[in-house]
Order: C-alpha cells, then structure tokens, then sequence
C-alpha cells in the first residue's frame, strides 16, 4: 500500500511524445458535479491526440492509472477513448473529453494508449501525469 505522503503534484496539464504521437492534456475541477460534503470531487479532462509522424495511426484502447490524494490506485482499461478507435493520418489531431471523479480533492492520472501503425506495428503512447486539483486547494 502506498504510503500517503503529501506529494508534490504535478500541473493540471501535460504533455508527451511517443513515437511521433503528441497527447496533450488539461484537467479542472468541475464544483458544479461535485459533492465535497461527500467525498466525492469530480473533475474534467480534454485531451489532444496529434500524429506528427508520416504513417497513418490508430487508437485501439487506452490504460489510466488514476491516484488519489489517499494513496488509493484505480486502473481503468478499455477499447477506445469515448467510444471512439480513431485514425489518424499525418499531422491529423482528435480531441475528446471526459471526467474521472475522485474521493478526494486533489489526485494524479497518468496512462498509456494503445496504437497500431498502418504497417502493423502495436506500441503504446505515454500520458504524461495530470493533476486534478480542487480550486480551493493549496497548490
């Protein structure tokens, strides 16, 4: 078990590049969906998918690693992001967004989505860790 250590947290935005694949992201607390009084704090992700690469793609599944302020490790696996495989072609972007409540205010997502290249090549793309963090928290 993860000790709870008050890490330092990373920015509400990230940004990798993985075999020519650009994954953007910026979280932030949504008040609106959340129920602090009842331990449930919700928060929003947009992501960009950039192929800065000269060979068509595509986003066969993805893998978060979802960490909250407690310690506590959700892993979430899956085809696709929003019920979506997309293809990209060179220089092509999608954009999503999505949300991820947690059980405390502030937490961390990282994770990996999986590609396949047009020539068959299966590889995984890094996301960058994000923070989630409530507005009224110390940053």
């Amino acid at each position: 078990m993860a000790e709870s250590k008050s890490l330092p947290l990373p920015d509400p935005t990230s940004e990798a590049i993985t075999n020519n694949v650009r994954v953007e992201v910026e979280s932030r607390y949504r008040p609106d969906q959340s129920q602090p009084f009842h331990d449930r704090w919700v928060f929003e992700y947009h992501i960009r998918i950039t192929n800065e690469g000269t060979e068509t793609v595509q986003l066969l599944g993805r893998h978060w690693i979802i960490t909250d302020a407690s310690g506590r490790v959700e892993e979430v696996k899956g085809r696709g992001v929003v019920g979506e495989q997309p293809v990209l072609g060179p220089g092509e972007s999608f954009e999503y967004s999505s949300w991820c409540p947690l059980k405390t205010a502030t937490g961390v997502m990282r994770g990996t989505y999986q590609m396949v290249s047009e020539s068959g090549d299966q590889f995984d793309v890094e996301i960058a860790p994000f923070a989630l963090k409530a507005q009224y928290t110390v940053h």
